[in-house]
């Protein structure tokens, strides 16, 4: 008797020159979450608590103030070119890019603010790969977050494209509460998330 091999998803080998952003849209079966960084689908590890928890604070307190004309959105693939299509954690949007409620992706164009929750499979990704690559692609604003020791709070990063270098130079680091001015008035307890 022998044993019968099960029948590889269609995205299992990868073609010659990598996978495209129209790959990533229509693959049948991609694991949840999938994002397409060079050519090369990303599979994502399962969450922590602390990352989910931390998109929920900070999820909720971007939209208390957020303006009429921008909306939050969280794990959407974000469309930055041809070969890149990675899912911030959130992402502010313009709101008139939400074309409807079966959208599955936002152009990099249309994003004001990316924010990554750094896990360890996805700290080199988050904090090189993707910062040059949101940089590379206008988005103004860009916040990297990651957990403190000893009481797990999110401590946030903040970034503002510089216009001169077309990089991100960081304005402040938030540990107890995010409070900026931009894109728009924002103020977020971050010792909050003890509560969820």
């Amino acid at each position: 008797m022998t044993a019968q091999r099960a029948e590889q998803p269609e995205w299992r080998m990868p073609p010659l020159d990598g996978y495209t952003i129209d790959d990533l849209l229509t693959l049948p079966d991609l694991p949840p979450h999938t994002e397409l960084i060079d050519g090369s689908l990303v599979l994502v590890s399962p969450q922590r608590y602390f990352h989910f928890a931390t998109i929920d604070l900070l999820v909720s307190g971007l939209r208390q103030t957020v303006l009429p004309d921008l909306k939050v959105a969280r794990e959407m693939t974000v469309v930055l070119d041809r070969r890149n299509g990675p899912e911030p954690d959130i992402s502010v949007i313009k709101a008139a890019a939400k074309k409807g409620l079966d959208q599955t992706y936002f152009e990099g164009k249309d994003v004001v603010l990316a924010v990554e929750v750094i896990s360890p499979e996805s700290e080199a990704r988050d904090r090189l790969t993707k910062t040059h690559k949101y940089a590379a692609a206008g988005i103004r604003y860009y916040w990297l977050v990651e957990m403190t020791e000893p009481h797990g709070h999110p401590v946030v990063e903040v970034f503002e494209l510089s216009a001169d270098t077309g990089t991100y130079r960081s304005t402040g680091t938030y540990r107890d509460r995010v409070k900026v001015d931009k894109p728009y008035p924002i103020d977020i307890d971050l010792t909050a998330i003890d509560e969820l």
